[in-house]
């Protein structure tokens, strides 16, 4: 640890001005201001998002386990949404220093732990760092996710659903983007997808959850709030460039 960061609380009073860490260049952007709109919502649900104080690079957005934007049910639990540190503000411990702000407002709720979903892939960080601060793999999810928990309490611990195959298999035929406001760069994740959709003759859609009950109840991979599905089929969870997504279809969608 290099020295303690400064570290500013963000809600809805200032939400505007200081931002949510993701896309703060792009302000005027479909994303930034869906996103926007999505924060000031979740406020009221006992959402929290922390930031590390410019220069330096940081966040950690968290909520209640009821209102979790994660296809997880961990209500009682307070659910990490996301936990960046990046560029030259990594390996200065401010990593830690964010997820210690979620468990103390876990704790102070009189909550049970704290959980988040981890992957190996995109978007998600991976499982390694949180099993060095305290806590454990409690259940898994295909392709790559783990559900962490750093628990305080005894009781049941917070789940993933087992009904994948069917969730997927829901939204029929051709091609379905699920997406949501939780995440910023969505709208232009969608975009690359349809795009690639047309040049292929794919029929396709866009699903928006509205709701985290929707994400929690509906959404086919456990990152809930972005999901590509084909033909009842979940074939991709993150963000795809432009290459990328022409690829995918050609290897899993039988395009040309």
């Amino acid at each position: 640890m290099t020295g303690e960061p400064e570290i500013i609380t963000v809600d809805r009073s200032n939400v505007k001005d200081s931002g949510f860490f993701c896309s703060m260049s792009k302000r005027k952007s479909e994303g930034f201001l869906r996103k926007l709109a999505w924060a000031q919502a979740r406020f009221s649900e006992g959402m929290r998002i922390k930031l590390l104080k410019p220069p330096e690079r940081g966040f950690i957005e968290y909520i209640p386990g009821k209102y979790a934007w994660r296809a997880v049910k961990a209500e009682g639990y307070m659910v990490i949404h996301c936990l960046w540190v990046v560029g030259k503000s990594k390996g200065k411990g401010f990593g830690a220093e964010l997820l210690d702000e979620c468990v103390a407002d876990a704790r102070k709720a009189g909550m049970a732990g704290v959980a988040m979903v981890t992957s190996e892939d995109n978007w998600l960080a991976g499982k390694r760092w949180f099993e060095g601060h305290g806590f454990k793999a409690i259940d898994a999810a295909p392709p790559s996710f783990t559900l962490m928990l750093k628990k305080f309490k005894q009781g049941p611990n917070p789940s993933f659903p087992r009904d994948w195959a069917a969730r997927a298999a829901r939204f029929g035929k051709g091609l379905t983007i699920l997406s949501s406001g939780q995440c910023p760069y969505l709208p232009d994740a969608g975009r690359i997808l349809l795009e690639a959709a047309a040049r292929k003759k794919i029929k396709a859609r866009v699903v928006e959850f509205r709701s985290a009950a929707g994400a929690q109840d509906r959404s086919p991979s456990p990152y809930g709030v972005f999901s590509i599905v084909y033909n009842g089929r979940l074939v991709g969870h993150h963000y795809l460039v432009k290459e990328d997504a022409l690829g995918l279809f050609g290897r899993n969608l039988g395009g040309r």
